[in-house]
């Protein structure tokens, strides 16, 4: 079979195959073959599954970063991560020329190549060869970088041996998070103009930002600065003391689940504190304390304090997207500069965050489908687009021309002093966000720079207006392709009956809104309910959650109430 396929590939013009290729990829290959008929589909975060079962996947997408680098010309990123999973989980994703995720006809040809059964590997490559035009004499780089789990040294290794078959070039930046490779890729193919493409120089940049925003802050105790920072037993935790080495003492930092002791993403960091709403498992914390949670690959965050009466306080990426989004209307105005500005947010997003935003700050809100790149791609049509998911995972936007107008206005020197300040301000504040993708750390920054010029507690932040109690459950279910959703995924269409027993459902409570939709990853599909109090909240979720058991296929027994 061997002899066949290499024939077959032979026929290919000889453009397409550097000397020796087809000996390295087979010999490559066999030391990570496939298990034979396992299936994988390359999702929003990529691919993710047990660690065991991803050796030749990894491999894979060592081959497949190769030819997308021939093919854009351009460097491309690879990340072992498996983010927010447990720590027997790994995963990995491609990144494209400008730090985005990667485009979805190569998500296509992702899961094609890693499905492709051991003896059709070199027909699969071709393919992909054929379909794009590929010029295989073009060289090739690819930056890899890892988290922190065990099985990350060695799958990493394997994205390497992909991507040396090909005779692609390697740059192996070892552990790193997940924005911080999105924003080296940046940096490589701006030729320099987004930043260096190091570790050291990610830190100075968005540090320096932070020190050049913090001087607008009026004097402010130790403790105004002191913030309590959960690394999720991750790659965040040693990544932020880099940083915090910059940050001459403006922020102080406490982290806990530094990855010392506890095991990764257990009982801790941004997903954990989201879904089961309360502070991660072990930390003792003071009421009024400041505090956030990163996730496994630091890209998600959130904020949360406790109260006087021992009341847990969470701030997700609603409450983040005001904060930023408000921040940067009054500045704005302030410069006297017209530039559109949105939020994106999802189905999730809480229904007094949405209505705040509207009515209040009279600012754009535009609601897509759950997935980083729906939303990414929904801001880059205003000149400043705030994104985040409920979860914590988020960024801003600026367009070309946006980023221009403040320059040209921060240079200026004939204008008066409040837009001097304006727009000196929002230029820092370009500086400090990683625009390629969500970023703890870079959020971190903003957020705690934004509190301090404003002179706002976290208590204070979080008044600005009371979230809906909500819950989100899951179901398991046969087959999560027996929901179909319509309108960014607050309806659904499949199967028959089920809209229909939600809108049911829902008109028993006040304030109430409830949807599904299946899981991305797993056989599960998710339920979101809100309504005026929590009982009510739960209840809707249950009864919800019911009626999607009893209609879309659900696996055991009954989910039962949660009170």
């Amino acid at each position: 079979m061997r002899a066949s396929c290499t024939s077959l590939l032979l026929k290919l013009p000889l453009r397409f195959w550097p000397e020796g290729a087809i000996t390295k990829v087979l010999e490559k290959s066999s030391l990570h073959p496939k298990p034979a008929g396992l299936v994988l589909q390359y999702g929003t975060a990529g691919f993710r599954t047990n660690a065991k079962q991803l050796d030749h996947i990894m491999f894979r997408m060592g081959l497949l970063a190769t030819l997308r680098s021939r093919k854009t010309k351009a460097t491309i990123g690879v990340m072992v991560t498996a983010s927010h999973n447990p720590e027997e989980d790994n995963g990995v994703k491609l990144i494209d020329p400008m730090g985005e995720m990667l485009t979805a006809t190569w998500e296509d040809f992702a899961t094609q190549l890693a499905n492709t059964e051991q003896k059709e590997l070199l027909a699969a490559l071709k393919d992909i060869i054929n379909k794009e035009a590929i010029n295989m004499k073009l060289e090739a780089e690819v930056f890899v970088g890892k988290d922190t789990r065990s099985s990350s040294a060695s799958l990493s290794q394997a994205v390497l041996d992909g991507v040396h078959a090909l005779g692609g070039q390697s740059k192996d930046y070892g552990l790193v998070t997940t924005p911080q490779l999105h924003y080296m890729v940046c940096c490589q193919n701006s030729h320099g103009q987004y930043g260096e493409a190091t570790v050291e120089g990610y830190c100075s940049k968005l540090s320096q930002a932070f020190l050049a925003l913090s001087k607008n802050a009026s004097n402010r105790t130790d403790d105004q600065k002191h913030l309590f920072v959960d690394g999720a037993n991750g790659i965040g935790a040693p990544k932020l003391r880099e940083v915090e080495s910059h940050l001459k003492k403006q922020l102080q930092i406490s982290i806990f689940n530094d990855g010392s002791r506890g095991k990764l993403n257990h009982q801790c960091g941004a997903d954990f504190v989201k879904v089961q709403q309360k502070p991660p498992t072990g930390v003792e914390i003071s009421p009024g304390d400041r505090c956030c949670s990163f996730d496994g690959d630091a890209d998600r965050i959130v904020y949360y304090y406790t109260d006087s009466r021992g009341f847990f306080h969470l701030l997700d990426g609603d409450k983040i997207a005001t904060l930023i989004s408000t921040f940067l209307k009054e500045l704005l105005v302030q410069a006297g500069l017209d530039l559109k500005i949105a939020v994106v947010q999802t189905a999730y997003a809480n229904g007094s965050s949405t209505r705040y935003l509207e009515d209040t700050m009279k600012v754009i809100v535009r609601c897509t489908k759950t997935g980083v790149k729906h939303l990414h791609h929904a801001a880059q049509e205003f000149d400043i687009g705030v994104y985040f998911e409920a979860n914590g995972h988020g960024t801003v936007l600026f367009s070309k021309t946006a980023e221009e107008k403040v320059q040209l206005l921060a240079k200026s020197t004939n204008i008066n002093d409040e837009r001097k300040r304006a727009a000196l301000l929002l230029q820092n504040t370009v500086n400090v966000i990683n625009q390629t993708v969500g970023d703890a750390i870079s959020d971190m920054l903003l957020i705690e720079a934004i509190l301090a010029i404003k002179g706002m507690t976290v208590q204070q932040w979080d008044a600005i207006y009371s979230d809906l109690p909500n819950r989100q459950l899951k179901v398991t279910v046969s087959d999560r392709r027996v929901i179909e959703t319509t309108d960014a995924e607050r309806r659904a269409v499949s199967p028959a009956g089920l809209q229909e027993a939600i809108d049911g459902l829902v008109k028993k409570y006040k304030q109430a809104r409830s949807f599904v939709r299946p899981s991305g990853t797993e056989d599960v599909v998710r339920v979101y309910a809100e309504a005026d109090s929590q009982e009510s909240a739960d209840a809707l979720a249950h009864e919800v959650s019911l009626a999607v058991h009893r209609l879309a296929g659900g696996v055991g027994a009954e989910p039962k109430p949660l009170h």
